[in-house]
């Protein structure tokens, strides 16, 4: 159970988050779900990779949710000759004082959308590996601490598209949780095109939270309790994809410490301070699907739907 709020300071916690994914829903429409994993890689205190084809609202979610946070937010936009500088940041000569001054990238902000991310080369994508990893970015041997909350929204397009580099695993690794957004109902596209540009609803959206509250849920979902049988169906899960024949190879055990994290955040954003078999299962495909790769290829629905059936075989406790 949790140990550091009391029973009322959750439920206002709660409140605060469901009032949240409320307005966010207002603005992306047919995306609850997508909106609730969003939420739950933040808590987690990790990042989220979103795979789509430009246009389907990648960046609007991105938006959205540093408006409603109340986090400062900051877009990069990938191309092939961004420079890791153009990211991180660099030391500059002033005359003035004939020293030099580092002078601070857009990567220093709370709420990051690296837009494209595979279109940048492979030397400018490493350049995130530091600060998604450990919070910080070292330039010329000097460690400059990032703001917290952080959070790194990437958009990667498919990799059929031209001008695109794919990311190693080692960066892979280092987003919580990856999924696409795709197209919306038909009914939900109607009133999109029916109602206001979505730039003017986000320009009048309210902050319902800020930094300091975002770091005080972080903080509590360490305290959310997944008992023995949770953390051996999670064990569980692993190994069935270490035996599974489909998959080059299977989860390590930092991918399990991932799906825990994202299981306990998505049991505060169901209103509970205990982790259920369902909450597992909810995040799982999105845990393991950068983090499994098939021997035969197969599309991205197929791809995902291998992995949910990898659940179907391990005995829920």
């Amino acid at each position: 159970m949790l140990n550091s709020d009391t029973i009322q300071q959750f439920a206002a916690m709660n409140k605060q988050i469901q009032t949240l994914q409320n307005r966010a829903s207002q603005t992306i429409l047919d995306q609850d779900y997508q909106i609730g994993l969003a939420l739950a890689t933040l808590l987690a205190k990790g990042h989220l990779l979103i795979e789509d084809l430009p246009g389907v609202g990648k960046t609007t979610l991105a938006r959205t949710l540093a408006k409603l946070l109340g986090l400062d937010f900051q877009r990069i936009q990938c191309t092939s000759d961004l420079l890791p500088g153009d990211i991180l940041g660099a030391r500059v000569f002033e005359s003035g004082s004939e020293r030099f001054r580092f002078h601070p990238g857009p990567i220093f902000s709370q709420v990051l959308l690296v837009d494209e991310i595979n279109r940048a080369t492979p030397k400018t994508q490493s350049g995130l590996l530091e600060a998604m990893a450990e919070g910080q970015v070292t330039i010329d041997r000097e460690s400059h601490p990032l703001p917290a909350p952080f959070f790194v929204i990437a958009t990667q397009n498919t990799l059929e598209q031209a001008g695109t580099y794919p990311l190693p695993d080692s960066e892979l690794d280092r987003f919580l949780t990856c999924f696409s957004l795709g197209h919306p109902s038909r009914e939900a596209e109607k009133l999109l095109l029916q109602g206001r540009e979505r730039d003017e609803i986000i320009r009048e959206l309210e902050p319902v939270s800020d930094a300091s509250k975002i770091i005080r849920m972080q903080d509590g979902i360490s305290g959310i309790h997944a008992s023995n049988s949770i953390i051996e169906y999670v064990q569980d899960i692993l190994q069935e994809t270490r035996s599974n024949t489909n998959f080059l190879s299977g989860l390590s055990p930092r991918a399990g410490l991932a799906l825990l994290k994202t299981s306990r955040s998505w049991a505060f954003l169901q209103g509970r301070d205990y982790v259920i078999p369902e909450d597992v299962q909810a995040t799982m495909p999105y845990i393991v699907r950068h983090r499994l790769t098939l021997k035969d290829t197969l599309s991205p629905a197929g791809h995902l739907e291998q992995i949910k059936a990898i659940l179907e075989q391990v005995p829920i406790p």
